[in-house]
């Protein structure tokens, strides 16, 4: 085992080794659909329904995201991996190739995803380079034939099948 002081590229190996799936921030704005992709999403409360996301606080993206009345959040699949970098990417088309649909109040639905969430944003709180966003959550939808896409140490992949094994 080795220990060191924390700088950044230290915090951000290790926290590579903790697995999470990708989320979808999407909606539209003026000039289209905008989007991003967020490895960091939670669940936080039941009663209200709310759930946060963690925003780098230089993103370019965000500050359009925000300001939209309702997000669509869409737990990306297996089969999302382009999709999941081209979200990620700072320049380029988010959406080439990309299958969604829009729903009335402006939120964006990426299809196949396993869970969307329709939300709205509750608040914000800084946490050092990155924003947490708390946002409640308006309208659930599932589809229980696909599974997650996980990231896990800088990485896409896929859940074995089986289940968890402890």
């Amino acid at each position: 085992m080795t220990a060191a002081p924390p700088d950044g590229p230290m915090l951000r190996e290790s926290f590579g080794h903790f697995p999470s799936g990708i989320v979808a921030v999407c909606a539209t704005a003026r000039a289209g659909p905008v989007g991003m992709a967020v490895s960091t999403f939670t669940p936080v409360s039941l009663d209200p329904p709310l759930v946060g996301i963690c925003v780098r606080r230089s993103s370019r993206t965000w500050p359009v995201l925000r300001g939209r009345p309702r997000l669509g959040l869409t737990v990306l699949a297996e089969v999302h991996g382009a999709a999941a970098r081209r979200l990620a990417a700072r320049d380029g088309d988010r959406f080439a190739d990309l299958e969604y649909r829009t729903l009335d109040t402006g939120a964006i639905r990426v299809d196949d995803g396993p869970v969307f969430f329709e939300c709205a944003l509750e608040t914000e709180h800084p946490a050092g380079d990155h924003t947490l966003a708390v946002l409640r959550v308006h309208r659930v939808e599932t589809e229980g034939t696909s599974r997650p896409l996980v990231f896990h140490r800088s990485g896409f992949g896929r859940l074995m099948s089986g289940g968890l094994h402890v």
